[in-house]
């Protein structure tokens, strides 16, 4: 009995602590976005609508695909 309790209570936490870190990731992409991405033909545009519309797989997307190119 109580080893089931203390599977849920892990998965409670484990899950909290994804969603908090995922959201955290989420706004941070967005300001990062919002701030410091150039305006050519609307591409700040379409990047804040894919990453407020698809969430952390936008955010995802962003910091692979255009921060870690904009550092270099």
């Amino acid at each position: 009995m109580f080893d089931m309790m203390g599977m849920q209570i892990f998965n409670i936490i484990l899950f909290l602590g994804i969603g908090i870190f995922g959201t955290a990731f989420w706004i941070w992409m967005l300001i990062d976005c919002i701030t410091k991405e150039t305006d050519r033909s609307n591409e700040r545009l379409i990047w804040i609508i894919v990453i407020v519309f698809t969430h952390l797989l936008g955010a995802i997307l962003y910091f692979i695909l255009r921060k870690n190119k904009r550092n270099r």
